[in-house]
């Protein structure tokens, strides 16, 4: 794929990640997956290269580097077949929230090993009754009268709890002036008493597992809470955390599709069937590849818009282009697999080409971490003026 309009030191950088990926490939990710085990030697390895806080401030331990980067990171993994989805969740969302609004206790026990990935950080803002309504959260904190918090509620979908050190937790408090409930984040440690969760049992096999999470009036320091008086800032910062969550789920699609895509057009190249030219000489197989690649390129232009809007403070344009990006990248991503698989037929569906597993992976792109259904929502109001319907 073209990388012109890419610094030097990112196409270094896609060069560098892309070769780590490739050392590990797509059998080492199945392989553990079918275990139920996770990549902690890819995740140890990029960590130690510094890959994995390439977007955190360098003071802590960061690259200093912003999304632009750690996207690179991600594609270019997936691209390989080894993606992380918790580059995603730890230093994507959690790390950009605690650089941006946590208290500088909270930055330096938190940024460091974020940023080694000796430490781990899950989010948890989807709830069984909200799904895509983040208004609709029911997860509370009130005050324990000793200047902590406790803190009650449920989550679910939330990955990687039995890996992470600690969960972001989105919740809500009352304003004490109107009684209406607003947003809050709380950082949970893995041991809280009355912080549990509950795998739940998927038919996607991923080496990071999906959880659900029950908060049994969990106690908390008054520290837990992100940031300094941010009892009024946390609307803020959720959003600041999703705008980075949309751009890595663009990345994570675009290397999955090109991933597939790669796939097929080897195949496409050697494989003959009838007599003289391979498959990939007939426009039958030719222009859906040609059409596959032309969309994951697209996608990544609006990908590397909305992390150059981040990175530069726009939040309101970054999360236009975030969107627009997570939508474009899962649609061409679905259609690169899906295409994949057809341009391999029987073989598509074998575990030797290591394509099948991706069919289900990719449709996951459609839905998490925001479905296309809510996009076109965020789409139609924001950008084009339209009245909601809810």
């Amino acid at each position: 794929m073209s990388t012109v309009l890419e610094t030097e030191e990112h196409q270094a950088l896609r060069a560098a990640v892309a070769a780590l990926g490739k050392r590990f490939g797509r059998d080492y990710s199945t392989e553990l997956a079918r275990k139920g085990e996770h990549p902690r030697e890819l995740w140890s390895e990029a960590g130690k290269l510094g890959y994995l806080g390439v977007n955190l401030p360098e003071e802590y331990g960061g690259g200093g580097g912003g999304m632009a980067e750690l996207s690179i990171v991600l594609e270019e993994l997936g691209a390989a077949g080894s993606p992380l989805l918790m580059l995603v969740v730890s230093p994507a969302i959690c790390g950009t929230v605690i650089a941006r609004f946590g208290t500088e206790e909270q930055k330096r026990a938190w940024l460091p090993g974020l940023s080694d990935g000796s430490l781990t950080m899950s989010f948890g803002i989807t709830e069984p009754d909200a799904g895509s309504n983040s208004h609709r959260i029911t997860t509370t904190a009130r005050r324990d009268g000793e200047g902590g918090w406790i803190l009650s509620g449920r989550k679910v979908f939330i990955s990687g709890v039995d890996i992470s050190d600690a969960t972001l937790i989105v919740g809500r408090t009352e304003d004490a002036k109107s009684g209406r409930l607003k947003p809050c984040l709380f950082i949970v440690p893995r041991d809280a008493p009355g912080f549990l969760r509950t795998r739940i049992d998927m038919e996607l096999h991923a080496a990071e597992k999906q959880f659900e999470l029950v908060l049994d009036d969990v106690r908390l320091p008054a520290g837990a809470l992100v940031g300094e008086d941010s009892e009024d800032a946390g609307l803020l910062q959720l959003f600041a955390g999703l705008n980075p969550e949309r751009i890595m789920g663009a990345a994570f699609s675009i290397g999955m599709g090109r991933y597939a895509l790669e796939r097929a057009v080897d195949y496409a190249k050697t494989r003959t069937v009838w007599k003289g030219a391979p498959i990939g000489a007939h426009q039958a197989i030719a222009h859906p590849l040609a059409q596959a690649h032309i969309e994951l390129e697209l996608a990544r232009l609006m990908m590397q818009k909305a992390a150059r809007l981040y990175d530069e403070g726009d939040d309101i344009g970054a999360g236009e282009a975030a969107n627009m990006a997570k939508y474009a990248a899962a649609e061409a991503c679905v259609r690169a697999v899906d295409q994949a698989v057809h341009t391999l037929g029987g073989n598509g569906l074998t575990r030797e080409y290591g394509l099948a597993s991706l069919v289900t992976a990719a449709r996951v792109s459609r839905i998490a971490p925001v479905s296309r259904e809510m996009i076109l929502n965020y789409v139609s109001h924001q950008t084009l003026g339209l009245p909601k319907s809810y």
